[in-house]
């Protein structure tokens, strides 16, 4: 291991492996600050392991198929207005429907 020195102190030089293969999107960045704020020891145990990054693409990739999935089923359950004759309505929906599902990801991934 090699180390720089600052100051007093000779810090390791310590490089990420896999940091930017891919970018993190929405759900990966909302559980990468959800760590930060509510368990800083297992980030940075995470960044130390190199699993942190793998871990978040995996929270991402999940997240998004289970609010397309959600999405499905509420629209099943509640189907939508007629987009050609009312956008505004149909817009209004679909929103609602996305924010359930989101709010279902957020407590079962994200905020677990």
């Amino acid at each position: 291991m090699t180390y720089r020195q600052a100051g007093d102190y000779q810090i390791p030089n310590l490089q990420l492996e896999n940091e930017g293969e891919k970018p993190l999107g929405k759900y990966g960045r909302m559980r990468r600050a959800f760590l930060e704020q509510n368990n800083p020891m297992l980030l940075n145990d995470m960044i130390l392991t190199e699993s942190l990054f793998p871990h978040l693409w995996e929270i991402e990739e999940t997240a998004k198929a289970r609010v397309e999935f959600l999405m499905e089923q509420y629209l099943k359950d509640s189907p939508a207005p007629n987009k050609e004759t009312q956008q505004m309505a149909w817009v209004q929906h679909m929103n609602s429907l996305k924010a359930q599902a989101e709010e279902v990801v957020m407590t079962e991934l994200i905020n677990s």
